[in-house]
């Protein structure tokens, strides 16, 4: 136990003190495939910011979505889970299209949590506390036996662990919502 909060430890000063290291991924699958991660996936790349001033969370023409590049960016996603047999006990996703999407390249088989919506359009922001707090009990309540992904947004990402996530960048965690490492799928 003390060797595993020291090398979680030593992930997170190195994190902190030197941001562009990057821990090989062979020791972030070996992390991960002991189980009991939270995996935090922003989705995957859609040009643009925000969302058009239409929008509309049933119609996804109305949203910013994936282009070829993020459905690519996806398919990476779900070759890195596949061929590294990482166990997944159950994938959640924001109710955005840009995210289902993402969690149907990557995972097939998904759910949909409303605490991972976007709360970054002003008409969305106040609802930023209660989805973090319905979040945080979420996580606190779940018995992890494998894994489980959360397919969400930069700002919900940002909130939850105070870090910043590219376009399908996968963060890892633990129940205590420290940032194990993490990997980039776009350069």
């Amino acid at each position: 136990m003390f060797i595993k909060k020291l090398q979680i430890q030593i992930v997170f000063v190195v994190f902190i003190f030197f941001p562009s290291f990057s821990w090989s991924n062979t020791t972030i699958i070996d992390l991960i495939k002991q189980g009991e991660k939270l995996i935090f996936i922003r989705h995957a790349y859609a040009p643009g910011n925000g969302d058009p001033k239409n929008f509309n969370l049933k119609d996804c023409n109305t949203q910013r979505n994936l282009n070829n590049e993020g459905i690519e960016q996806a398919k990476i996603i779900r070759r890195f889970f596949k061929n590294n047999d990482i166990i997944i006990d159950k994938v959640l996703s924001s109710q955005w299209c840009r995210c289902k999407d993402t969690a149907e390249i990557a995972f097939d088989d998904y759910e949909t949590f409303n605490a991972l919506n976007s709360f970054y359009d002003p008409k969305f922001a106040k609802n930023e506390r209660m989805q973090i707090e319905v979040l945080k009990k979420f996580i606190a309540e779940s018995k992890i036996k494998n894994n489980i992904v959360f397919i969400t947004h930069y700002v919900v990402i940002y909130s939850l662990l105070k870090t910043n996530a590219q376009s399908g960048e996968i963060i890892i965690t633990d129940k205590n919502l420290e940032v194990l490492g993490r990997i980039k799928t776009l350069n």
